[in-house]
């Protein structure tokens, strides 16, 4: 019996980063960073639809199915996304995310979205 594939353990390692970074986001009140409006109740309606996302994407990818690529290509996105965003507000003196932990997870999200993404785009060309 085999483990999962790289395709399905980056999803799984980078989803549940993801995930992390947006516990820490409500910690930071990240709708204030974005001046979004809406507070944690918009917050947390956007964040159950990211999580429900990523659950769909991981169960098209365990089914061999191309849709599952595909969700793994925008999570790849979205984590290069977070990642530069607040590195950019970080190199700008803002506080928020500058805890170490905060940086790891950022850190870990740089780390695992390319190679995510890699894999992501060799089984769409597969």
């Amino acid at each position: 019996m085999s483990g999962p594939s790289p395709a399905v353990s980056l999803y799984l390692l980078n989803g549940a980063i993801l995930l992390t970074h947006e516990i820490d986001s409500a910690y930071w009140k990240e709708w204030d960073l974005f001046g979004s409006g809406g507070g944690i109740q918009s917050f947390l309606a956007v964040n159950f639809l990211m999580a429900l996302a990523i659950l769909v994407g991981l169960h098209q990818l365990t089914q061999g199915k191309r849709a599952g690529h595909v969700f793994a290509l925008v999570m790849a996105a979205s984590g290069i996304f977070a990642f530069s965003v607040h590195a950019y507000f970080l190199s700008r003196g803002r506080p928020e995310f500058a805890l170490p932990a905060s940086k790891i997870v950022l850190g870990a999200t740089l780390i695992l979205s390319p190679a995510q993404a890699y894999q992501a785009y060799r089984g769409l060309t597969r």
